[in-house]
C-alpha cells in the first residue's frame, strides 16, 4: 500500500470524523490567536525602500514638519467668479480650523483669481482608516460656517490615500458576499442538486477564513503588509481554487459511485485518482506564487506570501477536511440524481467526447484555426499602454479627484505635489543653478534645512501628475543635480515615487515572468516525466495568457473606458493565468496519462476530455466567475485583473484544454511522452 492509499484510507475510514473534528478545532484556535486584520482598508505598498524617492521619504523625518504630509484645501466660488477678500480670509481661517492652529501659513492666489489654496498638516504616521477619519474631519471641520457660494475640497496625497481606505470600508465582506454567492449559483448549476452544492461551499468558505487568520498572522511575522488589495485577491484565489479542487474531486467521487456499491470504497477511490492531480496542480500554484518573492515591489513580495499561504489552506481543507464530510453524507447527498453501481462507461458518451473526437479527426485544421483566433487576441498587446495615473486608480468619484481637477483648472499641472529635492547645504548654489536649467521647471523654492545639513527645495514642474512628460522631467531633475560636486542629491515626490515605482515594476516583469515558466516546467517535467509534453503545455499555456492580455486591454480600454493598464497588472495578470492554466493542464493530462497506458496517446485523450470536459468547463466557469467578482473592489487595478485573467480562463477552458491540447497530442502522437514508459504504448485501433 502506497502513501496515498493510506492516506485515502485514513481520511475515508469511519472514524475519519476525528480528523475532522482536529483540523475544525486548529482552524478556530489560530482565528482566534492570531485576530483581525487591521490593514485591510489599506492601499498597496508598492515604493521599494532602495528606491531613491523612497530615500527621500526617510530622510525628510530629519526636518522639523518631518512627521507630516501636507492635505491641500482648494477653495472656489460656486458660480466660478473670482474670490473676494473675504473669501480668502475664510479660506486662511477654515485652513487654521482644521489644522488646529492659529496659522497655517499663507492661502496661496491661482493666476486667474478664481481659487485659493491652503496647506493642512497630517500625520505621516496615519494609514488606513486612521487615516480616512482625520481627513473626513479636517472637511468637516473646514465646511463649518463657510460664507454662502464659497465651496472647500480637500485633496493631495492624505487625502487620496484616506479615499482608497475609505473606499474599502466593507468591501472585503462585500467580496466574501458576492464570491460566496457566485459559487453557490454556479455549483447548483453544477450537480442540480439542493443539498450537495452546501458541501464544497462549506469547505471552501471555512478555507477562506483560515486563510484570511495565516495570512494575518505572517504579516506580522514578516513585516509584509496583508493589505485590501492583497486580502482580495488571497479570498478570490482560495475560493476559486478551492472550488475547482472540490469538483474535481467530488466528480471522480461521482464516476466510482457507478462502479463501487460502497460509498466510502468508491471515494477512497477518488480520494486516491484525484488528490495527486489536486496536490500537483496546487504545488504548481503555490510555487509559482513563492517566486513573487523576489519581486522589488513590497506589495508583489506580500501578495507572492499571502496568497501561497492561502492556497496551501486551501487544498488542506479540500484534502483533509472535504473527504470526511462526503463520507458521513453518503452518497444520498447527490440527490435526486444519486448515482448507482451500474458499471456505466461514461467516457464514450456525451457532449464531450463527441468534441474530443471531433477534433482528433482533423487535427491540424482545428489547431490550424484555434491558434490564429488566439494570435488575433495576443494583438491586442500590440497597442496596449501601461502607466494608470493615480487619479485614476480608483472607480469611486472621491473628493480628492474632484478637488485636484479643480486644483488643476487654475494652477500649474505639478503644483498639487512639487517634486522635493534635498542636498547638502553647502551645494545649495550649485543645486538651485541645476534646477533653473532643467528644462520642464516652473519654480522653485527653498522649504528648509535639518539639524543633520540637508537642505530642501520644493520644485514645481510644468506637466500632470504621473505623466510622460513628469517623468522626464524628474529624471532630468536627478540628471542634473547629480553633476553638483559633493551634494549627494536626491530627488523625490509624487511623480518620483511613481518614476520608481514603474522601473521597478519593469525590472519585476523582466525576472519574475521567465522564472514563473521555469518553475512551472519544472514541475510538468517531474509530473509529466515527458519532455516534448511539458514543453508544449508551457508554451500553449504562455500564448494563451498573451491572448487574455490582449483581448483584455482591448476590452479595458474599448468597453470600460479605462485609459491604460494598472503597472502591476501585466504581471499578477500573467502569473495566474499561467499557473492556474496549468492548474486545468495537470487535470486534463495527469488522467491523459491513466487512458493513455490502455488505450494509446489520441484515444487516452479522447478519453481524457470526456472524463474531465464537465468538471474542467464548471471549474473554469466558477474561477472565471469568481475573479470577475473582484470588480466589487473600488481599485482599478483589481477590475482589470479580473478582466484578463476571467477571459484567460475562459479561453483556457474552451479553447486550450478543449481544443488546441487534444489536436495536438493527436498530431504529434506518443512521441508527446518521450521518454516516459507511454512513449512505447502503442495507439489503440
Amino acid at each position: 500500500m502506497n502513501a496515498w492509499d493510506r492516506y485515502a484510507s485514513l481520511v475515508t475510514a469511519r472514524k475519519s470524523w476525528v480528523l475532522l473534528l482536529v483540523v475544525v478545532a486548529a482552524s478556530l484556535g489560530l482565528i482566534g490567536a492570531v485576530g483581525k486584520n487591521e490593514a485591510a482598508g489599506q492601499a498597496p505598498v508598492s515604493l521599494p525602500p532602495s528606491a531613491q524617492s523612497a530615500r527621500v521619504e526617510q530622510a525628510l523625518a530629519e526636518f522639523p514638519d518631518g512627521g507630516s504630509y501636507a492635505a491641500i484645501v482648494v477653495a472656489t466660488r460656486a458660480d466660478n467668479g473670482e474670490l473676494t477678500d473675504d473669501d480668502r480670509a475664510a479660506t486662511a481661517s477654515a485652513t487654521a480650523r482644521a489644522a488646529g492652529q492659529p496659522s497655517t501659513g499663507p492661502i496661496i492666489t491661482s493666476p486667474d483669481r478664481k481659487a485659493a489654496i491652503g496647506q493642512v498638516p497630517v500625520s505621516a504616521e496615519l494609514t488606513g482608516f486612521a487615516l480616512t477619519d482625520r481627513v473626513e474631519d479636517i472637511r468637516a471641520v473646514a465646511a463649518d460656517g463657510l460664507p454662502d457660494g464659497l465651496t472647500l475640497q480637500v485633496t493631495g496625497g492624505p487625502a487620496f490615500g484616506a479615499d482608497i481606505a475609505d473606499s474599502f470600508s466593507g468591501a472585503n465582506v462585500l467580496l466574501l458576499v458576492a464570491t460566496a454567492v457566485v459559487v453557490a449559483v454556479l455549483l447548483i448549476a453544477t450537480y442540480r442538486s439542493p443539498v450537495l452544492w452546501l458541501v464544497p461551499l462549506a469547505v471552501v468558505g471555512a478555507a477562506d477564513r483560515v486563510a484570511t487568520g495565516v495570512g494575518t498572522g505572517l504579516a506580522d511575522l514578516t513585516g509584509l503588509t496583508f493589505d485590501g488589495s492583497t486580502s482580495g485577491i488571497t479570498s478570490v484565489l482560495v475560493f476559486g481554487a478551492g472550488t475547482n479542487y472540490a469538483l474535481l474531486l467530488v466528480s471522480r467521487y461521482r464516476d466510482e459511485l457507478h462502479r463501487e456499491s460502497d460509498h466510502r470504497a468508491a471515494l477512497r477511490q477518488a480520494v486516491r485518482r484525484a488528490g495527486p492531480a489536486i496536490l500537483a496542480s496546487n504545488v504548481t500554484v503555490v510555487a509559482a506564487l513563492l517566486v513573487l518573492l523576489l519581486a522589488a515591489l513590497p506589495s508583489t513580495r506580500s501578495l507572492g506570501t499571502m496568497a501561497s499561504a492561502g492556497l496551501l489552506v486551501a487544498v488542506v481543507f479540500v484534502l483533509l477536511v472535504l473527504p470526511p464530510v462526503l463520507a458521513l453524507c453518503g452518497r444520498n447527498v447527490f440527490w435526486p440524481l444519486v448515482p448507482h453501481a451500474d458499471d456505466r462507461d461514461t467516457m464514450n458518451e456525451g457532449i464531450w467526447h463527441t468534441v474530443a473526437a471531433g477534433v482528433v479527426r482533423r487535427p491540424a485544421v482545428v489547431a490550424a484555426c484555434a491558434m490564429a483566433v488566439l494570435a488575433g487576441c495576443a494583438a491586442g498587446l500590440l497597442t496596449v499602454r501601461v502607466g494608470l495615473p493615480q487619479i485614476e486608480q480608483f472607480r469611486v468619484r472621491a473628493e480628492s479627484v474632484a478637488g485636484f481637477d479643480t486644483f488643476a483648472q487654475h494652477f500649474p499641472p505639478g503644483a498639487s505635489d512639487p517634486a522635493i529635492v534635498l542636498a547638502r547645504s553647502g551645494s545649495a548654489t550649485g543645486i538651485e543653478e541645476a534646477l533653473r536649467r532643467t528644462e520642464g521647471v516652473v519654480e522653485t523654492w527653498r522649504t528648509g534645512t535639518s539639524p543633520t545639513g540637508l537642505a530642501r527645495w520644493a520644485v514645481v514642474i510644468d506637466a500632470p501628475p504621473a505623466s510622460a512628460r513628469a517623468f522626464d522631467t524628474t529624471e532630468a531633475l536627478r540628471a542634473a543635480v547629480d553633476q553638483v560636486p559633493g551634494a549627494d542629491a536626491l530627488v523625490g515626490g509624487a511623480d518620483a515615487q511613481a518614476l520608481d515605482i514603474q522601473s521597478a515594476a519593469s525590472r519585476d516583469r523582466v525576472v519574475i515572468i521567465p522564472l514563473v515558466l521555469v518553475v512551472v516546467l519544472l514541475v510538468l517535467l517531474v509530473l509529466l516525466r515527458a519532455v516534448p509534453g511539458s514543453v508544449l503545455l508551457v508554451a500553449v499555456t504562455v500564448f494563451s495568457a498573451l491572448a487574455a492580455l490582449g483581448l483584455g486591454s482591448w476590452i479595458s480600454e474599448y468597453v470600460f473606458g479605462f485609459s491604460a493598464l494598472d503597472i502591476s497588472v501585466p504581471l499578477f495578470a500573467f502569473l495566474f493565468l499561467v499557473a492556474l492554466g496549468v492548474d486545468y493542464t495537470i487535470f486534463l493530462v495527469t488522467r491523459a496519462r491513466e487512458e493513455t497506458l490502455r488505450h494509446g496517446t489520441t484515444q487516452g485523450m479522447v478519453r481524457a476530455v470526456s472524463a474531465t470536459g464537465a468538471v474542467i468547463t464548471s471549474a473554469g466557469i466558477v474561477l472565471a466567475a469568481v475573479f470577475c467578482v473582484l470588480g466589487v473592489l473600488p481599485l482599478i487595478t483589481l477590475t482589470q485583473i479580473g478582466i484578463v485573467v476571467g477571459l484567460g480562463i475562459l479561453l483556457d477552458t474552451f479553447v486550450v484544454r478543449t481544443v488546441v491540447i487534444p489536436a495536438l497530442f493527436s498530431l504529434i502522437g506518443r512521441g508527446i511522452w518521450w521518454p516516459s514508459v507511454l512513449w512505447r504504448v502503442e495507439e489503440d485501433s
